[in-house]
């Protein structure tokens, strides 16, 4: 299968993107409201809920809607208010060693599904390069220009609460944050609809992994690997093996951020296999305001000072 990439510059949501919107709204649904068994919340309380949690991104989420019309079903959405459970698989992993600080991961989900977008964008004069995703706003990984990086992988539950998706909430971080503890007490301040694992570092080399879930207290952690499973649950076989593999390599004497990059391009971190193969690799530098997006035989680098448009094909074989 090939997917094309693109690395685009939209300082904020205009004509552009309700065009995208459109042409994927079928997808937006499906992941919005999927296998629900519990009724949705109306827009109403979509609105509410958000200006009361996420108050700085409400007059984006005031434009967006604006852009959409009378719509109250794609209010909702947009949104990103209980939305319905959803599996993906994640490994990322903090290096504080020579050429660090740097945090790496690998995004694994069906290549049909998730976006093609990666963006620098400025909706409130702050940039800010994110992996895009649906339907409006969403980060699965990101950086902003004052050295604060977060990125997300799955809890390993299915469990649904009334709270918000983890990507606006990475979003609404990367906003409003400079620096790790800003992010962690956002982070669990606001609700999340799903179990969710965190990671966020900033320039300093100061970072923490968050262990997130509706109906819980959050837990925040010193380990630096982190994968698909939360101290409470059961994991899979897959998960247990990674972040193993990763707190091993870790603490090799030897190990340098190259070796460490090149090990997320192997199994057991790389996945080749559907539904959940690996779609990129991650590489976000804060001090140096960088991100290298990689797959096998490509490196694609990116930053504040000289981000530049353009697309890349992969093959997924």
């Amino acid at each position: 299968m090939y997917k094309t990439f693109v690395a685009t510059r939209e300082d904020w949501p205009g004509e552009a993107w309700l065009a995208r919107f459109v042409a994927g709204r079928a997808e937006a649904e499906s992941w919005y409201f999927g296998q629900a068994v519990v009724p949705t919340p109306s827009a109403e309380d979509c609105r509410a809920a958000l200006e009361r949690h996420m108050p700085e991104l409400f007059p984006h989420y005031e434009r967006a809607c604006a852009l959409v019309g009378d719509d109250e079903v794609a209010h909702r959405m947009l949104s990103h208010y209980r939305p319905a459970p959803e599996n993906y698989g994640c490994s990322q992993a903090v290096w504080l060693g020579e050429e660090g600080p740097a945090l790496i991961r690998n995004f694994d989900y069906p290549p049909d599904i998730v976006s093609d977008r990666f963006e620098l964008t400025e909706w409130s004069g702050l940039k800010v390069i994110s992996k895009a995703q649906r339907p409006w706003g969403g980060c699965l990984d990101g950086m902003n220009e004052e050295g604060l990086v977060a990125s997300v992988t799955f809890g390993g539950s299915r469990v649904q609460g009334v709270g918000f998706s983890i990507i606006l909430m990475l979003r609404y971080v990367l906003e409003t944050c400079h620096r790790v503890n800003q992010a962690v007490a956002a982070l669990c301040r606001i609700p999340v609809a799903l179990p969710q694992n965190v990671t966020v570092l900033d320039r300093s080399g100061r970072y923490a992994t968050l262990f997130l879930g509706p109906r819980q207290r959050p837990i925040i952690s010193r380990v630096r690997a982190c994968t698909n499973h939360q101290r409470t649950g059961r994991p899979s076989s897959s998960s247990m093996a990674r972040q193993l593999r990763l707190l091993q390599a870790l603490e090799e004497p030897s190990m340098s951020l190259s070796r460490l990059t090149d090990l997320f391009l192997l199994p057991p971190l790389y996945s080749g296999r559907d539904p959940y193969r690996t779609l990129y690799t991650a590489v976000y530098r804060p001090a140096e305001g960088t991100v290298d997006y990689i797959w096998p035989g490509k490196r694609w680098s990116q930053g504040f000072k000289d981000f530049r448009i353009g697309e890349y094909t992969h093959c997924y074989l």
